[in-house]
């Protein structure tokens, strides 16, 4: 729609428990899979999924069905008990036919505006996939080069510094897992090692992380995140800080350092890239029933969400 005053309909979607039952998605499902009893468990698990996540029950139904389709297509499970991929629900600003955004009117044909004077756009929620660290280990594994992945917290006293020899990492672990747990965490350490024994090991400072964070994610900030650690910040406006980067950084940050390991150093099974590639991309089920992945850069602002809906950033579209 353009900005003039001309309202433009937006569209309605049929909500999941709704979609999920029609012809149209039942054929794809099973076309997709080919065996319908392993139909019959996709559509029981995302189902199950969906129903305990009010958030993503407003979220259009073809998002959430690409999405799931591609955790299949991975044989990762959707439950968020076993964080090995989410389905994320997104505000997103809807556009017209030329691209401009499509605005709120009343009644009267009149723009909507919010309490500073702004046009209100019309919006839609829809569902991302997002990889949890869980399952870059579960892939990496997978693929058969690994004889070992892992991915930790690093706690105050242990990293002592670079070896000069060689630049690598030195660490020394805290042995008492109970006095461990209370040492404050200052930094993050992910390594591999390959079944010919080459190893590989990475170590960036809590401080490195949050500049990252800063940098590549549009929903955190680290200025706000000190406010957040200090108790700045008011409970009542705790709903603007929806960003996971906010609520579970440590498992960000575990997720990060997994990409960035992985990524330049590590054996990437065709599985591995097609998770990459697709991690943080919107896709949607179109009207004939193909899957459409919406470039990153298009990509609008993240929703709140509840506590239960699992530990992983909603918005990050660049270098995690």
């Amino acid at each position: 729609m353009s900005n003039s005053n001309q309202p433009t309909p937006v569209r309605q979607q049929p909500k999941f428990s709704v979609a999920i039952t029609t012809k149209g998605y039942q054929t794809l499902i099973n076309n997709t899979l080919g065996d319908p009893e392993r139909s019959k468990r996709f559509i029981a698990s995302i189902t199950s999924a969906v129903a305990v996540n009010p958030a993503l029950q407003d979220c259009d139904a073809g998002t959430i069905l690409a999405g799931a389709l591609l955790g299949e297509s991975l044989n990762l499970s959707p439950s968020p008990q076993l964080g090995q991929y989410y389905l994320v629900p997104f505000e997103c600003r809807l556009k017209g036919p030329d691209g401009k955004a499509i605005w709120v009117f009343d009644d009267n044909g009149n723009h909507v505006t919010d309490s500073k004077g702004k046009w209100v756009a019309a919006t839609e929620k829809r569902a991302q996939f997002v990889l949890g660290y869980k399952g870059y280990v579960q892939l990496a594994l997978r693929s058969g080069h690994y004889s070992d992945l892992d991915v930790m917290e690093i706690r105050a006293g242990e990293y002592l510094g670079k070896d000069p020899a060689t630049g690598k990492p030195r660490f020394q672990f805290i042995e008492d897992d109970d006095v461990r747990d209370e040492a404050p965490v200052i930094g993050y350490m992910a390594f591999f090692e390959y079944l010919n024994g080459f190893r590989k090991v990475l170590y960036w400072s809590k401080q490195k992380m949050m500049n990252h964070a800063d940098m590549y994610s549009p929903a955190y900030s680290a200025a706000a995140h000190k406010k957040i650690l200090d108790g700045e910040i008011p409970e009542q406006d705790m709903w603007k800080y929806s960003s996971f980067w906010y609520k579970n950084f440590d498992d960000m940050a575990k997720k990060t350092m997994l990409r960035q390991l992985i990524s330049r150093w590590g054996v990437m099974s065709t599985e591995l890239q097609q998770a990459f590639v697709q991690d943080t991309k919107f896709a949607a089920i179109g009207d004939g029933n193909e899957i459409i992945t919406t470039p990153e850069e298009q990509l609008p602002l993240p929703i709140a969400q509840p506590e239960a809906t699992t530990v992983v950033e909603n918005v990050d579209l660049s270098n995690l």
